[in-house]
């Protein structure tokens, strides 16, 4: 089976945003690919992050739900939708959601970001405080696919590889996080977390970003990739937008499991 990544250079205009993600996934559609994975932000990337709120939907209704159902019933495509605001029960706050849509058009699981990103970054002015308006999930997610079992995560969650774990307890064997990586962290940090997470887990990772400089002033660093169990990228895009797709072979990933048994040996500190 294949699986495709989309890379965009979001911003404010929902509108031109979701063109260019529907121009996407038609040229996709002509392909062999069963699942398309969209960047975090990929309708809204704002000036203010206020502006969340102002266009966050209501689960299961709203322009932005409605446009990933159409795609991906139109596109016959099962559709990982990134991040989009979802209203909470706070007025002030709101989730940052991953919907992932199968191929009828019909919603078939929801994760909310666990890890909100609020930092300073160093030997820089640049600072986050997520959590100032979006109110952080506590469900680890784990689906049945027509690729296999995936495992959703968002952006931040990549540096912390407990939630990883956590997801073999459901077989995972495909991690997917759409992600908005800032530029100065990724330079140093984002390749190598990525090959990581797929490594310790002998999983498919597979991201979708956000790469260039934005209206706000923010620059993301891109990279989106897709690399198998053994760390190896199978195809990547540096910055700017397009698409990206590689097989996943499920077969090889399970032999690699059997022959280089590393998940089998967790946990056997302190047990005798």
């Amino acid at each position: 089976m294949t699986i495709a990544s989309i890379q965009l250079t979001s911003g404010p205009n929902i509108q031109a945003n979701l063109l260019e993600v529907s121009r996407y996934l038609k040229d996709i559609s002509k392909t062999n690919v069963k699942m398309v994975v969209l960047p975090e932000n990929f309708a809204l990337m704002p000036e203010n992050d206020q502006e969340f709120i102002e266009h966050a939907e209501i689960e299961g209704s709203g322009p932005l739900q409605d446009f990933l159902s159409q795609c991906s019933e139109k596109y016959k495509l099962w559709i990982i939708a990134g991040t989009i605001p979802l209203k909470t029960n706070q007025s002030s706050k709101v989730s940052s959601t991953t919907l992932v849509y199968n191929d009828s058009g019909d919603v078939v699981c929801r994760y909310d970001k666990i890890h909100l990103f609020d930092v300073q970054l160093p030997n820089s002015n640049e600072s986050y405080a997520e959590s100032k308006v979006f109110k952080p999930g506590k469900e680890i997610k784990v689906i049945q696919t027509p690729i296999g079992i995936i495992g959703l995560s968002i952006c931040y969650d990549l540096r912390f590889p407990e939630l990883y774990r956590l997801q073999h307890d459901h077989g995972v064997e495909i991690m997917v996080l759409p992600a908005a990586f800032t530029h100065q962290t990724g330079k140093v940090h984002w390749e190598t977390l990525v090959k990581a997470r797929a490594i310790e887990n002998l999983c498919y990772v597979v991201t979708a970003c956000q790469g260039g400089y934005h209206i706000s002033g923010r620059q993301t660093y891109g990279n989106s990739m897709i690399v198998n169990p053994w760390g190896q990228v199978l195809s990547r895009i540096d910055s700017g937008s397009g698409f990206i797709e590689a097989d996943v072979n499920l077969k090889q990933l399970h032999s690699i499991r059997e022959k280089f048994p590393v998940l089998s040996h967790i946990n056997l500190i302190g047990k005798k």
